[in-house]
């Protein structure tokens, strides 16, 4: 079996899930660039949690986990199957206490990128949370132990935004503040130099990572992905820019080269 790519996206507005735009027709053209995954292990931004867990229900619930847009975006479905047998199977390759947990579901960190991405929802999808007790190194090494699933046909997928401050955003703005795409260059930098450890310690950026969050739930979806990742991969950068200010859509894909 091939081995899957795994890949970070930055998610952004969930009005994503619904306009069209460049962002959205990109994610469109990625999803018809790769092959078609078996399942699909999203490890999302909006799913925070004491330890580890994941879901494992065969028809995982849509959340809706945003408030004050239009209607038209809670109308959203997509009805995708979950995973029960492959998120038994990653729990078991996690040595560590992981608990399952279907309270919550498929979030709009996954479900507004994989419809236009794999718009038909008839790949199985599954969650895995974040740790919030978890150091970045942590949910990096995580993701190392979850890159055995990329032989078994799964995409790993990190949704989140590599700048996340909402506080600082400006609705007016196309693009973003110097800070914010002074902190996106640094981690794409490091990222292409395979210098992961910069990425981990990513105060190390200086002044710029003092504002580009409040709270890392946003970010640390790429830790996942960069553990996951292989020396070997082809890199490929897509959606290279700052929105609102203050977000980053910046995303990464890693592929094994054929």
């Amino acid at each position: 079996m091939e081995k899957m790519p795994v890949m970070f996206v930055g998610h952004g507005s969930p009005m994503n899930a619904i306009e069209n735009n460049d962002f959205t027709r990109k994610w469109a053209e990625i999803g018809k660039k790769i092959n078609k995954p078996e399942i699909i292990l999203s490890v999302s931004a909006h799913w925070v949690t004491n330890g580890s867990r994941v879901n494992d229900e065969a028809d995982p619930k849509m959340v809706y986990d945003m408030y004050g847009f239009p209607q038209e975006l809670y109308e959203v479905r997509y009805p995708a199957p979950g995973a029960p047998a492959m998120a038994v199977e990653t729990i078991n390759l996690l040595d560590q206490q992981v608990n399952v947990d279907n309270s919550w579901g498929i979030d709009h960190g996954t479900w507004s990128v994989l419809c236009r991405m794999f718009p038909q929802a008839d790949i199985p999808v599954f969650q895995l949370s974040l740790d919030h007790r978890a150091s970045a190194e942590a949910h990096f090494q995580i993701g190392q132990k979850l890159a055995a699933l990329r032989e078994k046909g799964v995409l790993i997928m990190g949704s989140g935004n590599i700048v996340h401050n909402l506080a600082r955003a400006n609705f007016s703005m196309a693009d973003g503040y110097s800070w914010a795409y002074e902190f996106d260059e640094y981690i794409k930098e490091k990222i292409v130099g395979r210098e992961f450890d910069q990425v981990i310690n990513y105060h190390q950026a200086g002044d710029s990572a003092k504002l580009v969050f409040h709270t890392t739930e946003h970010y640390n979806p790429l830790l996942y992905v960069l553990g996951a990742s292989s020396a070997d991969d082809r890199l490929t950068i897509f959606n290279e820019s700052c929105t609102l200010g203050s977000i980053s859509m910046t995303a990464y894909l890693f592929e094994e080269r054929r």
